[in-house]
């Protein structure tokens, strides 16, 4: 029954990486209130603002992460804090006092998230020297705060709409992009993101606390970088739907709209040297690196060597599956990296290119197409468990986390006559491994550092061990 305690393990090593980027107790943890100065204190690098230049303090955010956040702020500053607006996915929430809370649709935006980003462009719009504004971000922001661009183009009004942008999103979605990918274009047909929040907000000073699901935890694509410069222009979003051939598939008026802004018809997004960055601090609060490293002292803590591998893992779903299986069958055979037993550690957000029409999300995806990979080398691969999961406890449009892939499912799926290969060319990884009691399920964490990729490898049995 070691797959039993691999897959308990797992769970336990998964709980430890969560615990360490839960962003209620991170910013309990390095902010405090110290009489009339908030005190900042990450990465060792001490930032000290003086509350009495301001008449008034407000928060406003979007993300998965940002209630309990909103949560935290809340206890720190207390009677000091003027309320304000955040977005978050639904179910994703908090019981909070002053901040209002709207729930909205992810990852396609709708009515609700459309209703936050204006009520937070109105208070951007209210603020004046005398406020200082906290901003609250996390990933999930960017479709949480829809704001369609709306200009005059040659004397003609131009006007996206929601259903436009949902349209555009889902396209960017089912194609294989991956986020900085799908961020740039959303940057560029919005009105609050790619810097567009910041410049509103001027002449008002703000802190943005900002827990990153990014691949290199980039403040640009984070949210789509609402409180930052934005490196990518007009014409790369267009060249972004060149690449995945949908600039024929977007909404006509997506399309006009994008290559008015390359022709210099329509301002671009916020760029370096604008006075407005001087007004605001961007502090990153959490990453998927950290999440390894508490899970890396998990699997040490229950008896397995960790060899942190990565956290910058991109690609199809599939194909990064071959890539870990490899490296984890060489492992189980004791030829490279370490002995075992040893927990494989790498994080990071893959994409999935939908061809089928079933249900699932990029981690199940890994899974399914990692337990194929395993099926082919069944002699290494019986102590061995993988396990791939959204730290934000929702894989895809689906209520599972993720899913663990080893030989005790191939043999399930078996007897139930489930055929993985069959699941995987129809996108449909939820409902195999439902049908095989492979599916992790934790619910809304309410924390949200991309995804992690964990394998546990048991010691070589003695007659293998004696051949290496």
């Amino acid at each position: 029954m070691g797959w039993t305690r691999r897959r308990d393990d797992l769970t336990a090593i998964v709980q430890a990486a969560l615990r360490r980027v839960d962003p209620y107790q991170m910013l309990l943890d390095h902010v405090r209130l110290e009489g009339d100065e908030l005190c900042v204190d990450l990465a060792g690098s001490p930032r000290r603002f003086d509350l009495l230049a301001y008449r008034r303090i407000v928060a406003i955010g979007a993300g998965k992460a940002t209630a309990p956040m909103a949560l935290a702020l809340e206890r720190i500053l207390g009677d000091r804090l003027d309320g304000g607006v955040i977005a978050v996915k639904y179910g994703h929430t908090e019981r909070l006092q002053c901040i209002d809370m709207i729930e909205a649709g992810h990852p396609v935006p709708d009515d609700n998230g459309q209703e936050a980003a204006r009520r937070i462009m109105a208070i951007a719009a209210d603020s004046d020297e005398q406020t200082l504004v906290i901003s609250l971000i996390s990933g999930g922001g960017s479709a949480l705060l829809p704001l369609p661009a709306r200009v005059v183009i040659g004397g003609e009004e131009v006007a996206l709409t929601l259903d436009d942008k949902q349209r555009t999103t889902s396209l960017l979605l089912a194609c294989g992009a991956d986020i900085e990918e799908i961020n740039c274009i959303r940057k560029h047909l919005s009105m609050i993101k790619g810097g567009h929040l910041l410049a509103r907000l001027a002449p008002a000073r703000s802190i943005n606390f900002i827990l990153s699901d990014v691949v290199g935890d980039s403040l640009s694509s984070i949210a789509s970088g609402m409180t930052c410069a934005d490196p990518t222009s007009f014409g790369d979003a267009l060249g972004i739907m060149d690449k995945y051939a949908i600039v024929d598939r977007v909404p006509p008026i997506v399309r006009r709209y994008l290559e008015a802004g390359r022709s210099g018809e329509v301002e671009e997004t916020v760029k370096r040297g604008r006075p407005e960055l001087a007004l605001t601090e961007n502090i990153l609060l959490g990453t998927n690196l950290q999440a390894l490293e508490a899970a890396a002292g998990e699997a040490q803590r229950r008896g397995y060597r960790p060899v942190r591998l990565t956290s910058r893992i991109v690609g199809e779903a599939r194909e990064v599956a071959k890539v870990l299986a490899a490296i984890a069958l060489d492992c189980a055979a004791g030829s490279i990296l370490a002995a075992p037993p040893v927990c494989l550690l790498s994080g990071g957000e893959p994409v999935v290119q939908i061809r089928g029409d079933g249900l699932g999300g990029r981690n199940q995806e890994m899974a399914l197409a990692y337990l194929l990979e395993l099926a082919h080398h069944p002699e290494l691969a019986g102590n061995l468990t993988f396990l791939a999961a959204a730290t934000d406890g929702n894989d895809g449009p689906t209520d599972a986390a993720g899913a663990f892939a080893d030989l005790k499912l191939l043999e399930i799926a078996s007897e139930t006559n489930l055929n993985p290969a069959s699941y995987l060319a129809n996108n449909d990884s939820y409902h195999f491994f439902q049908g095989c009691d492979g599916l992790l399920k934790t619910g809304p964490t309410n924390t949200n550092v991309c995804d992690l990729h964990l394998t546990l490898i048991d010691s070589l049995p003695s007659d293998q061990a004696a051949t290496t």
